[in-house]
């Protein structure tokens, strides 16, 4: 270095440059350690920033906030802290708001970190100058008293919280803080947050304030004691808080100029609702609601429950329920429950948990909805949903009302009374027992019992304790359970859960009926006339497929049925179990059940019929009116009935039939029946059982006269001949062919038959002229017994083998 230094003193033209140099080699070791410095600390602030740690939600207790499918509340519930704080998204607040609060309370916000010094100096300057007090807090160094719970009127406690507010700035973005910010603002008592706020002053998310509401909501924290209108008598805008929106909306317009058409609007004084005000809607359902979201994984991340529930039908099912049940006190009818369900997507509209929630003497906070009750009647469709899809039954199918024992089990009508031959679709109206019973008794893969079970009908006992007594209400479901089976009806046969959240998924479902066997027991179910307290149908009265029910001891009345794309459920009753001779389910259910329809018709005039197409595999057919069998040349009248081709039972009717008489002895003639004193008549022939019902009941049928000693036996007659299918015969189809191809069904037959009936098995399959053959498509390989009866009741058989290959 010193020979250096000397050749730079030898040269005066370099002597500058090695000024520079020796000053270079000065300077370079402490610019390293500044570098260093620096480095350490860009990376010290980078792990304070970035370093995971619990997001400021986590820190701050929030509210709960059950919303209706509308987004109107329900209820707020209170923090652990009991602050009424509703945590929200920045996102989910009106823009005007955070930029009004930005405006008013920190307009560096973005700018500075934590601390505004020249806020400070002013606010200093204002209040020991003895002026008027100013505020020169940052909108973090707000947020870190409120967070921390500083006492910031002394010089310390401001210091820690500047402090506090800088390391808050290191830690969390600036949204962050303003979130947290706009969720821990005051707004009087123990409501905090714009969330909270918005939802009760307004009754409306933050989301949706107008540029008033934003201007009051970010006013009031400024003097919440004085600005608050909780808890006023009236809903008027105190005078300072207006005085106070007024102010800001002026700075507003400094930087919104166009705004001023506004102003108008925003000189009116505002209506606000009041935390005495805050609602409690659906108490019932929101309780549970807020009980099933308490047992979930993360119950502090449930911020907002958003229901299925439509607040507009709850208020009017409750104000229907309250007044009817005011009407029927004077039969110690106390108590009531409703349940109306969407089944379109299975979300519950309005949940009726007890005529009044807070009375004691009825026990209303217990959940109605949710109650194991007895069903009495309520499920016998099911019963002959599942006998039509086991082939057993269609709708004008004659069944017996007779006395009658199941083993060790009898059973009797409601009446008392039996009423003899029936039609299915009369005994599921007229809710005759024994019909119902002795359908039960046949059902087999499954039973009335395993469908139960595979619906979810939850703390059945076994099969064995209910025996057949199932059928008539011996076991006990909710109501919910009841809405799920009877929109299982309106959704074709797929069993689907209720919904009570929107962010519940609409379930796929799973098949347990037919969707033939479902449409008609609907169809059949829409037969039942309307109860003689709604006996004159309203004007634009809609088609109502409905059921009651009434528990043994009279202790449950139930009324249930589906209109439009709804299920209603009602039940009447006292919670305690006890009985009452008022409880019958067509008396006190089905009058509450059509007001309820008539009220929510009213609401929603374009309801519509309920939304079932008839399915392909569904066809009507003309039966003989008394048997419901096929009608033979005989039969006097015929009715329409829908039925199931290959699987509902039907044979060609023997009841009527047609004998010769000798007038001169009144006895059946013998043949030939020629002469002027033969004549011919048609009787009714039934089992000597329903022949002794008929005259209990007071309509005796004629017994056909006795039959002359003819001495020989009558002409043979003529069955038809299946000529197609050919015996010996094995048919092979292939698969991807046989909805196209199919096996020509084809007979003769005598003169006198005009119509063939044919049947695989006992499966009706269709009708045809003699001679013109049918086409039956088979579903699977197999032997099968093919049947052609005419209208005379003549038959021909013979089997036949299918193979199906690929």
């Amino acid at each position: 270095m010193i020979g250096e230094e000397g050749a730079c003193e030898r040269r005066a033209n370099g002597a500058a440059r090695c000024a520079r140099q020796g000053a270079g080699h000065r300077l370079r070791p402490p610019a390293k350690v500044l570098l260093a410095l620096l480095t350490v600390l860009i990376a010290a602030l980078a792990t304070i920033r970035y370093w995971p740690r619990a997001p400021l939600a986590s820190r701050i207790p929030s509210s709960v906030a059950v919303l209706d499918s509308k987004g109107q509340l329900l209820r707020l519930t209170l923090a652990q802290d009991q602050q009424y704080r509703l945590w929200t998204r920045l996102e989910d607040v009106a823009p005007e708001f955070v930029e009004a609060l930005l405006l008013h309370e920190d307009r560096q916000f973005h700018r500075h970190l934590g601390v505004n010094p020249a806020s400070l100096v002013r606010a200093a300057i204002a209040t020991y100058g003895h002026g008027t007090r100013q505020g020169g807090s940052t909108i973090t160094m707000q947020l870190a008293r409120m967070l921390y719970g500083l006492n910031t009127r002394s010089l310390g406690g401001k210091l820690r919280q500047i402090a506090l507010a800088i390391g808050l700035e290191l830690e969390y973005s600036k949204r962050e803080l303003l979130e947290a910010h706009v969720n821990l603002m005051p707004y009087g008592g123990n409501v905090q947050g714009v969330g909270a706020a918005s939802l009760i002053y307004f009754r409306k998310p933050p989301s949706r304030l107008t540029l008033s509401e934003s201007l009051a909501l970010v006013a009031v924290p400024q003097a919440p004691a004085a600005r608050s209108p909780l808890d006023r008598a009236d809903e008027i805008e105190p005078r300072s808080l207006e005085e106070a929106r007024g102010r800001l909306f002026a700075l507003w317009l400094q930087r919104h100029p166009d705004a001023r058409t506004q102003a108008g609007l925003v000189a009116l004084p505002l209506s606000y609702g009041g935390r005495a005000g805050l609602p409690f809607e659906a108490p019932h359902f929101v309780n549970s609601l807020l009980a099933d979201s308490s047992g979930t994984k993360n119950p502090s991340d449930v911020k907002i429950i958003r229901a299925t529930l439509d607040l507009r039908y709850q208020k009017l099912a409750e104000r229907v329920l309250e007044g009817y049940i005011r009407e029927q006190q004077r039969l110690g009818v106390n108590n009531a429950a409703a349940l109306l369900v969407d089944d379109r997507d299975m979300g519950v509209r309005a949940a009726v948990g007890s005529a009044r929630f807070s009375e004691t003497s009825i026990e209303g906070q217990v959940n109605g909805t949710l109650a194991k009750r007895s069903p009495g009647s309520a499920l016998k469709p099911f019963i002959y949903a599942l006998a039509m899809d086991q082939g057993l039954i269609h709708p004008l199918t004659v069944l017996k009302d007779a006395p009658t024992s199941f083993g060790p089990y009898s059973q009797e009508n409601f009446d008392g009374r039996f009423v003899g031959p029936i039609s299915a679709t009369d005994a599921l109206i007229r809710s005759r027992n024994v019909p119902a019973v002795a359908l039960s008794a046949r059902l087999a893969h499954p039973s009335l019992y395993q469908f139960l079970q595979s619906a979810g009908v939850s703390q059945l006992a076994s099969e064995r304790h209910y025996g057949l007594s199932l059928a008539l209400g011996g076991g006990e479901v909710t109501m919910e359970e009841t809405a799920a089976l009877y929109a299982m009806l309106a959704n074709r046969g797929v069993l689907r859960a209720l919904r009570h959240r929107l962010d519940e998924r609409v379930s796929a479902g799973t098949r347990l009926l037919s969707e033939e066997a479902s449409f008609v027991t609907v169809e059949m179910l829409e037969q039942n006339p309307r109860p003689e307290d709604s006996a004159i149908e309203p004007i634009g009265a809609i088609p109502v497929a409905w059921k009651t029910g009434t528990s043994w001891g009279f202790r449950d009345a139930w009324s249930v049925g589906i209109f439009g794309h709804y299920v209603l459920v009602v039940w009447v009753g006292n919670f305690d179990g006890s009985s009452n001779p008022a409880f019958v389910g067509i008396e006190t259910a089905a009058p509450l059940f059509f007001r309820l329809v008539d009220a929510l018709r009213a609401m929603e005039p374009d309801l519509g019929d309920i939304a079932l197409r008839v399915p392909a595999g569904v066809s009507r057919v003309e039966v003989c009116a008394a048997s419901g069998d096929l009608p033979n040349a005989d039969c006097p009248r015929t009715a329409s009935t829908w039925f199931i081709p290959g699987k509902s039972p039907i044979r060609v009717s023997d009841v009527h039939r047609r004998i010769w008489i000798d007038s001169r002895t009144g006895l059946e003639a013998c043949p030939p029946f020629e002469g002027p004193f033969v004549r011919s008549e048609v009787y009714e022939f039934w089992p000597s059982d329903l022949m002794r019902l008929f005259a209990e009941a007071g309509v005796p049928r004629r017994r056909p006269p006795p039959s002359a000693p003819c001495g020989r036996e009558p002409a043979s007659d003529h069955p038809p001949r299946i000529s197609s299918p050919r015996t010996n015969t094995t048919y092979t189809l292939r698969a991807q062919r046989v909805g196209s191809d199919g096996i020509a069904l084809d007979a003769t037959a005598d003169g006198g038959s005009r119509t063939l009936y044919w049947f695989i098995g006992d499966a009706y399959l269709g009708a045809s002229p003699p001679d013109v053959p049918l086409t039956w498509i088979p579903a699977s390989s197999g032997f099968f017994m093919v049947r052609a009866v005419d209208d005379h009741g003549r038959a021909d058989s013979r089997e036949l083998e299918v193979a199906i290959v690929p």
